[in-house]
């Protein structure tokens, strides 16, 4: 067989071989593992939308609570204003109240009895309390006025002192409640009763006008005693002064 007809044999069995049917199998495999790394990322995407959507929920949870505090917080606050307004309202209609009440001139008293004759100066002295704490200002200053006459060496003294000035202020009676609470700080400096005397000093001047004075008295408590209750009053005061330009 010449060389020719080899090269013509070799060529029909190429072409045979290409008119035979291809195995898919291959591809078949191929498009399956294609197929599964799609549908894992597809499950990957949404697993990560699930938690996006977890957190944003806890955000928009945590949103809420902390707008629920704030408008709770602003309730409170609108709550206290409310209560410590209708307690200005009821105190100023309470001073009002007294306006026309008159309490006894120290200069115009007779001496003469006190409230439980014959009794202690504990005795005595608790009697013309009670007359305070009833709202008998009146009264209440006379018996304070007739102790502090019969019992000048009583521990109570100064106590008599303070709550005898307390009366005329009860009564809007500034000019003799400022120059009553002046003794306290004056004729008993070391009474525990000196550092509300200054505040209802400070009080006084307010009420009386004098600015000055009441400003002084106030920023005095504040330095003496910063941790205490009057301290506290006095900054209250001194923030009415300030808003109203005084």
């Amino acid at each position: 067989m010449s060389r020719h007809a080899f090269i013509y044999i070799g060529i029909l069995v190429a072409a045979g071989c290409a008119d035979l049917p291809v195995d898919d199998s291959y591809q078949r495999v191929n498009s399956g593992v294609m197929q599964r790394s799609h549908d894992q990322s597809l499950i990957e995407i949404a697993r990560q939308l699930d938690n996006i959507q977890e957190q944003v929920t806890q955000i928009q949870g945590q949103a809420e609570d902390l707008h629920y505090q704030s408008q709770a917080t602003q309730d409170r606050q609108r709550a206290l204003y409310v209560d410590l307004d209708d307690r200005l309202q009821d105190l100023e209609r309470s001073i009002s109240a007294l306006n026309s009440m008159n309490v006894v001139n120290e200069e115009e008293i007779i001496y003469g009895e006190l409230p439980v004759p014959g009794g202690t100066d504990e005795e005595n002295y608790q009697a013309a309390f009670e007359l305070l704490k009833e709202q008998n200002y009146e009264l209440a200053s006379l018996s304070f006025i007739r102790f502090l006459v019969a019992y000048p060496g009583s521990s109570l003294i100064d106590n008599a002192q303070y709550w005898l000035s307390e009366s005329y202020y009860a009564s809007n009676q500034f000019e003799q409640a400022l120059s009553q609470f002046n003794k306290v700080v004056n004729d008993y400096p070391r009474s525990r009763k000196i550092p509300d005397a200054l505040l209802k000093i400070g009080y006084c001047n307010y009420e009386l006008g004098n600015w000055d004075q009441a400003r002084l008295v106030l920023t005095r408590i504040q330095n003496e005693y910063p941790q205490s209750t009057v301290a506290k009053l006095a900054e209250q005061r001194i923030k009415v002064m300030n808003s109203r330009g005084l």
